[in-house]
């Protein structure tokens, strides 16, 4: 019973002081070069038959886009990256959006719609010297989606999907704007 106890002791003792490390060496994004990136090219792949569901709990699946050129995005209300990020996302669904592009946000958030909601309703970005809330669809994400994706080491996680349903790239942190619309726009 005593080695139990011991054992126990050590485990929530390990626990606890790596969930200490990691809060202390966590870096804060201050600059779009401060995040590291991971593109990976997956050109041709089909994108996973995934139902998300929205705030309001109806199912979206992601077939319904086929058509248009898709960037998923997993993202959370805590990441700081993912701050840096969203108006560019915000410029590209203005800027896109007409010629048959579409920012799909899925919310990696443990509380769902309790913790994305509100952030919905409460947040503005600096866009263009404007202060927009986020204008395309959010769904909600969770562990299953993640791995029909592969599994995801972060975020912002993106996913550019074609017109025909097939994986392009996978961009793990942030891809410089200027990259991400040039991809963009050769699907276009």
């Amino acid at each position: 019973m005593k080695k139990i106890f011991v054992i126990l002791t050590i485990v929530v003792a390990l626990a606890y002081a790596t969930h200490r490390v990691d809060v202390a060496t966590r870096v804060k994004a201050k600059s779009p070069a401060s995040v590291a990136v991971s593109v990976e090219s997956v050109a041709g792949t089909p994108a996973p038959d995934v139902i998300f569901k929205d705030l309001e709990g109806k199912e979206v699946p992601l077939s319904s886009f086929k058509g248009k050129v898709v960037l998923i995005n997993f993202w959370a209300t805590w990441c700081d990256p993912c701050y840096i990020e969203i108006p560019w996302l915000i410029e590209m669904q203005q800027k896109y959006g007409a010629r048959g592009f579409t920012v799909l946000g899925v919310s990696m958030d443990d509380e769902g719609k309790a913790a994305v909601a509100p952030f919905l309703a409460k947040e503005r970005f600096n866009v263009n010297d404007q202060k927009l809330p986020m204008n395309y669809p959010i769904v909600l994400g969770n562990d299953d989606v993640a791995t029909k994706f592969g599994g995801l080491l972060g975020y912002p996680t993106s996913f550019l999907i074609s017109k025909d349903g097939k994986e392009i790239k996978k961009i793990q942190g942030l891809i410089p704007f200027e990259e991400l619309t040039r991809t963009i726009e050769s699907q276009l």
